[in-house]
């Protein structure tokens, strides 16, 4: 993919709050730029006035914010169009359809039919999608698409519109209407005539992708209709939910799962072969059904092992990089870098019983120790007390000072074992031991299924979903040979006015901050899920994501005013679904297009910068080569700049990648940056032993980043080599050595064998001398 340009072009000098010189020698500043020297640090600690963002975490936005994604403000004018189908077609077809049924139905609208009435209707419209003609199909798919818009026609309000959005995606899918699309969404990934055609074109409009957001809509507004979840569910859409929910988690009919499918047009789409696939549309669509199959991200954050060393509810076996732990950690109403340094623990935060660990006094937490943290510190002890060491050997303490017992004993108090140092173990044990183990048994879960079907295309599908990200983010500049990611949103004939203009601007805007906010989800989602499935699922994904540049990218993105990211008001309110089907559009004017939301940020943008703050964080944990790569592209002050926005959940992310980088920077960037020192120590929790504020950590000295990359790699092939490439004939295949059951076996001979056997057995058993000694040389 394309090279992301180096994001610290243009940042602040080393002897300021830049990176490069860590002697700490800088040049004196003349007292001419002392003053702008001091707003620079100013500003790089975050004291610029934000008010506190109340913002809530969370899978997804609110339900109608999702659904009204789905759609450009170019698409506007065709919610008429599908109302319009369908009203034509429930008056011809329905009529005829029901009076041979004998269903008094004459004179009543959609929502006044009996559900029987209805379900008849629908099968109605999905015999007619059988027609060979391109246009009369669309015109039945654009009424299906109407009914599952929610009918809008014979709505008063918006409540409406998305109660009976979601009744009638529940009957559709009851009626097998999702199966009927995905054949019909087939065929158009085939049609090769749509795709030459835009290919020849010199610039594709939305009119190029019609049938495609058609189907796309229908079998988005079923998914995330269905997998909303309310107490007031029957218990047929309880039922229908779980199954459907199945249905696109394993393969049905010898098919790909549905997730494939759509990871397909991602990279056929960046490849060039199909620019006219709404891409938006594919993203939201396959985000949302990775969420379907697999488990709730928000989940996922309290969903793996317990950590002993907390008292509330049992968080991710990741808490630096999970929800919950800033959250209970940070106070959302304050500025994290103004809070008390020592504020103690509340009351609820006690220990529940007396042998819990207690907690040091002004951090809520308690720190934790890894296995090679024990092992570095004995290593240290024994080579200055006894002058050797014993290499994994963490029991023996002979010849070592009581000091050291103590320390080794409050060590492994604190001990924490993860997931993954338990996979990685048995994936140790069974590639020294693959005979006497025997075969491993993995169980077909949703999220190994996706695995082994993204296995062998995964790198083509990283570099496309980044390649997308890249032509999304804000600071992109246009290039002429970057995939265009507006087909889905630019007119057939383009904007004559002001007005018009400026409409466009927000929607192209709108459209790509969608898109960044899609990416961003189902990465992190996809990075969750594979760690939690195997370790080495997810560093595979993770090592492709860091070869296809994805640090520098996503370092190129903050690098701009992320507070002005974050407050955008890209969005007219009077546009959104489902406000547009209800209301007269007013006309278009300056005063509409800024009539925006009153909220004092763009809730998709923040989800989209801790998204990307959380991925970075994943990446780079415990790799050493990595962090360096933060180092050499100037993270720091790009990331210092991120603090000016107030909330706590973005800080938090912040604040880890500083952390796992200050040894590097200097000792001089950690005197002119103690406030943000101050807040890493406040609000990061730490491991025993660590010294990262401090840069004599042997984790600091020279290290071979490119034998650690290839280390991993070494790992990762084995894993998969193991696990999913099994031929036949292997040379651990079991050999049967029993003299009876090898001559009894029946071999099937060629029908001359028994008239040149004789002569075979003289000329070449009979007539060869056997030389005893020269066989037992060869053995």
């Amino acid at each position: 993919m394309e090279d992301p340009a180096a994001p610290g072009a243009g940042s602040p000098p080393a002897n300021g709050n830049g990176v490069g010189n860590g002697s700490g020698k800088g040049k004196p500043v003349a007292p001419k730029g002392r003053e702008a020297f001091r707003s620079q640090r100013r500003e790089s600690e975050g004291s610029v006035d934000c008010p506190t963002l109340e913002f809530e975490y969370g899978d997804a936005d609110g339900h109608a914010a999702e659904l009204s994604e789905l759609y450009s403000y170019t698409e506007n004018p065709e919610f008429t169009t599908n109302r319009r189908c369908f009203e034509e077609d429930f008056k011809t077809q329905a009529a005829i359809q029901f009076s041979t049924q004998k269903m008094h139905v004459q004179g009543k609208e959609w929502l006044e039919l009996e559900e029987d009435a209805q379900k008849a209707y629908v099968m109605g419209l999905l015999d007619r999608l059988e027609v060979v003609s391109r246009e009369r199909r669309l015109k039945v798919a654009r009424a299906v698409l109407y009914l599952a818009q929610g009918t809008f026609g014979e709505c008063d309000s918006e409540v409406d519109v998305l109660h009976w959005s979601r009744y009638n995606c529940f009957l559709l899918y009851q009626m097998g209407t999702f199966s009927t699309f995905l054949e019909l969404l087939h065929m158009e990934i085939d049609n090769s005539q749509a795709c030459s055609s835009a290919l020849r074109k010199p610039a594709i409009s939305i009119a190029d992708s019609t049938e495609l957001r058609v189907l796309l809509s229908v079998m988005y507004l079923m998914v995330e209709n269905i997998r909303l979840e309310r107490e007031t569910d029957s218990c047929g859409w309880r039922t229908a939910r779980e199954t459907f929910r199945t249905e696109l988690s394993f393969s049905m009919h010898n098919e790909e799962p549905f997730a494939l499918l759509l990871f397909s047009m991602v990279t056929k789409f960046c490849s060039g072969l199909a620019p006219h696939f709404p891409i938006k549309k594919v993203l939201l669509l396959l985000w949302k059904v990775v969420m379907q199959l697999l488990t709730k991200q928000d989940s996922l954050d309290i969903y793996n092992e317990r950590d002993l060393f907390k008292t509330e509810e049992p968080a991710a076996e990741e808490e630096e990089e999970s929800a919950g732990d800033g959250e209970r950690t940070l106070d959302g109403e304050l500025d994290l870098l103004e809070q008390d340094p020592l504020v103690p623990p509340p009351p609820s935060q006690a220990p529940l019983s007396a042998e819990r660990v207690t907690f040091p006094k002004g951090l809520p937490w308690a720190p934790k120790v890894r296995q090679k943290d024990i092992e570095h510190f004995l290593e240290m002890s024994r080579n200055k007390f006894i002058g050797f060491t014993l290499g994994q050997d963490t029991d023996t303490l002979v010849g070592l000072p009581r000091p050291i017992h103590e320390s080794v004993k409050t060590l492994k108090q604190h001990k924490y074992i993860s997931i993954a140092d338990v996979q990685i173990k048995n994936e140790e044990e069974l590639e020294k031991c693959p005979m006497s183990l025997g075969e491993e048994v993995v169980p077909e879960t949703p999220c190994e299924i996706l695995y082994q079907g993204m296995l062998y295309s995964l790198p083509q599908y990283m570099i496309a979903l980044l390649k997308i990200l890249l032509a999304a983010a804000p600071t992109s500049k246009a290039k002429t040979d970057s995939i265009n990611i507006l087909a889905d949103v630019l007119p057939e004939e383009m904007p004559i006015t002001v007005l018009q203009s400026m409409k466009l601007g927000i929607d192209v805007n709108r459209h790509k901050e969608i898109i960044v906010k899609s990416i961003s989800a189902l990465l992190l989602l996809l990075l969750k899920h594979f760690k939690l499935n195997h370790i080495y699922q997810f560093e595979y994904v993770s090592q492709h994501l860091v070869f296809a540049n994805c640090i520098p990218l996503i370092l190129k993105f903050f690098n701009q005013n992320i507070l002005s990211y974050i407050t955008a008001k890209n969005s007219i309110s009077v546009l959104d679904y489902p406000c547009c089907t209800i209301q007269d559009l007013p006309e278009l004017t300056t005063e509409s297009l800024e009539a925006g939301d009153n909220n004092q940020f763009c809730w998709r943008n923040l989800f989209s910068c801790i998204n990307l703050l959380r991925l970075l964080n994943k990446l780079t944990k415990w790799k050493h080569s990595r962090t360096m790569m933060l180092v050499v592209f100037k993270s720091a002050p790009i990331l210092k700049r991120a603090l000016k926005v107030k909330q706590a959940m973005l800080q938090l992310y912040v604040l880890k990648l500083l952390k796992i980088q200050t040894k590097y920077l200097g000792r001089q960037w950690r005197k002119s940056n103690m406030k943000t020192m101050s807040a890493i120590y406040q609000k990061v929790r730490h491991r025993m032993n660590d010294d990262w504020a401090y840069g004599n950590d042997i984790d600091a000295r020279p290290w071979d980043f490119q034998a650690e990359e290839c280390t991993l790699r070494a790992n990762i092939e084995a894993f998969n080599s193991r696990r999913y490439d099994r031929p036949q004939d292997s040379e651990f295949s079991p050999v049967d050595n029993c003299l009876q059951s090898v001559l009894g076996q029946r071999l099937d001979l060629p029908e001359d064998f028994h008239y040149s056997y004789e002569l075979w057995l003289e000329r070449e058993v009979f007539s060869q001398p056997i030389c005893w000694e020269e066989l037992l040389q060869n053995h």
